[in-house]
């Protein structure tokens, strides 16, 4: 292993009328830059145990989207199409130039969707780990317990309201496109509080967000529960790896 990985910056980038805050991650190579996305709510620190790792091959952005960890708040919406929007400003500012290998956990895979349907000449692959899919209140939400949706409606106070995630998940359904760029999909396979029979719904919806690319590979972590890059961290280096042979 070379000492790329040792090489991290932090600072502020600022982005229409408010700062960002990244972590900068390796230096550039001949491969395409990788962008980190984190889930609803969270926040760049939930990559600490992927980003040293692919850093010692490409260079890794990490950031923390407006209102979360030391960024500033926006007044834009929170909703994908503006935080896609702010993330294309931010690498402009930045000057890193595509090719990129974009990676979305949870809520961070729907904005990820987004960025590589709106710029797909920018996007050389895409790993969405245990990403929402675009059904998840009309299929998915009915088959858990009253407790469960209620708790679940009530999460949203840290970075958008219930309304602004449901119009995310709308806009990536309706400008859902055919993408030719290789894909991988990571499934927890040991959900917090699931059937078994909500698991396997969990599991087969994860398979389906395959058919967004012609170049699709799918993975069960199986002693996974939401948050794979903390119970099964190789998985996910793996994975991206894989997109930068």
């Amino acid at each position: 292993m070379n000492s790329i990985g040792t090489n991290k910056e932090e600072f502020f980038i600022n982005v229409k009328d408010f700062k960002l805050h990244v972590n900068l991650f390796g230096k550039k190579t001949n491969k395409p830059t990788v962008v980190m996305e984190a889930g609803y709510g969270d926040y760049s620190e939930v990559w600490k145990e992927i980003a040293p790792e692919i850093a010692k091959i490409t260079q890794v952005v990490l950031y923390d989207r407006a209102g979360l960890g030391k960024s500033e708040k926006s007044s834009n919406q929170r909703t994908s199409d503006q935080m896609v929007n702010e993330l294309k400003e931010l690498l402009t500012n930045m000057e890193i130039d595509p090719p990129y290998i974009l990676v979305g956990h949870s809520f961070g895979g729907v904005n990820m969707r987004l960025y590589a349907t709106e710029y797909p000449n920018e996007v050389n692959g895409l790993v969405l780990i245990d990403s929402t899919h675009e059904d998840y209140r009309d299929r998915f939400l009915p088959t858990m317990s009253v407790e469960f949706q209620d708790a679940y409606k009530k999460q949203f106070i840290y970075e958008g309201n219930y309304d602004e995630f449901m119009f995310s998940l709308e806009l990536v359904k309706e400008k859902r496109s055919k993408l030719d760029v290789p894909l991988v999909v990571i499934s927890a396979g040991k959900k917090a509080h699931y059937s078994t029979h909500s698991q396997e719904l969990w599991n087969e919806m994860q398979q389906e967000l395959l058919s967004i690319s012609s170049k699709g590979e799918f993975i069960i972590a199986k002693n996974s529960a939401h948050y794979i890059q903390n119970d099964e961290p190789m998985v996910v280096i793996d994975a991206i790896k894989r997109l930068l042979v």
